[in-house]
């Protein structure tokens, strides 16, 4: 059984194209070149556009002590009261619903929220693919999460909660726990405070990965991360059905970050 975290796979790197000779040719080998350069111009006026697009707000623009009042209402969509993590609840109309929330036992009101759509649809019309990518649903790192504010009773911005969506298709949950990988290096792989916990009655690995993992760390003197790693078979699930046919998405892959003030008390 291996413990601890490995890193998801590096994509390749592109390699640098080479563009047509632009010496002068006759007949229809001139023609030929000619519609290509004609191409490479078309393609860079669309990187151009793609150049310009417009961008949109995420969750790192969001800073702890802001009051709610003061946070970006038309930034974001959709707000509700925080299922700590889970489904949105109650709905509401912006930020400043907050105490509209029950607050959870560190005295925190979750506020669910998600990206807009705007520019997802703003890249399917240039046909802009890369863009397209980049702005469809709720994602960090191209994984798709569940995002959330936490407020203090007096309406400031204590926390920021991230957490890989548990209803993602399996390809995308299976790989939710190496979002972990990136979080430790976005604040530093020094420093971080661990603990392992070994499997409960029931559990078992994934393959031959287990990981139950909690850590801590003090990212800055207004700052403490707290990043939770799962990856395991819980009780009840199996890699093969009674008839031996391989199962789909019967694991818990995940990855949970919560940013908080250091003055808020942590489990």
């Amino acid at each position: 059984m291996r413990w601890g975290i490995p890193e998801r796979g590096s994509r390749p790197a592109h390699a640098d194209g080479v563009g047509p000779s632009l010496s002068p040719l006759m007949g229809g080998e001139g023609l030929g070149v000619y519609a290509i350069i004609a191409a490479v111009l078309i393609l860079n006026m669309g990187f151009a556009r793609a150049d310009n697009a417009p961008t949109r707000a995420d969750i790192w623009s969001l800073k702890l002590g802001t009051p709610a009042s003061a946070l970006p209402q038309d930034a974001f969509v959709d707000y509700a009261c925080g299922g700590n993590g889970g489904p949105p609840q109650q709905a509401l109309t912006d930020w400043s619903d907050y105490d509209k929330c029950p607050p959870e036992p560190n005295g925190l009101h979750e506020v669910y929220f998600r990206y807009d759509d705007e520019l997802e649809y703003w890249a399917k019309a240039h046909r802009a693919r890369t863009l397209v990518a980049q702005y469809a649903g709720t994602k960090v790192l191209d994984f798709p999460v569940i995002l959330s504010g936490l407020f203090d009773a007096c309406g400031a911005l204590a926390g920021l909660r991230i957490v890989t969506d548990p209803q993602a298709n399996p390809q995308d949950r299976k790989q939710a726990y190496t979002l972990s990988n990136f979080f430790k290096a976005r604040y530093g792989g020094d420093g971080w405070e661990c603990a392992d916990t070994p499997p409960a009655p029931g559990e078992n690995p994934v393959g031959t990965l287990y990981i139950n993992q909690r850590c801590t760390k003090l990212v800055r003197g207004d700052m403490r991360a707290v990043l939770e790693t799962r990856f395991l078979r819980r009780s009840g699930q199996a890699e093969f059905s009674g008839s031996g046919k391989l199962t789909v998405g019967q694991f818990e892959s995940s990855t949970r970050l919560e940013l908080l003030r250091p003055d808020i008390p942590v489990e």
